[in-house]
């Protein structure tokens, strides 16, 4: 699919980008370029083909959901203005 010099000044007027005179054939090319490519992509028959979450065959690999940091929980509220049963209080910010 060919794309013309009208067409490339529309789209980059779309974009807000600037594109010189003498680069206009050459981003002609590129977008038929891209156009054709997305044409040959839809030509494929992917009828039974199962949808992939990823192209290639990995599993993530997850470490293991265990505490390592010490609770310092007391040392942190003890840093606070004001505590009370364990919870930070806070001034109140909505009505």
């Amino acid at each position: 699919m060919a794309v013309d010099a009208q067409t490339v000044e529309k789209l980059a007027e779309l974009a807000r980008i600037a594109i010189s005179e003498e680069t206009i054939d050459e981003v002609s090319r590129s977008l038929g370029d891209v156009l054709q490519l997305v044409d040959q992509l839809q030509a494929v028959n992917t009828e039974g083909v199962e949808p992939m979450a990823h192209p290639l065959d990995e599993v993530q690999v997850l470490r293991k959901d265990e505490v390592t940091e010490p609770n310092q929980r007391e040392a942190f509220l003890a840093l606070a203005p004001q505590s009370e049963a364990g919870l930070y209080l806070v001034p109140k910010v909505i009505d």
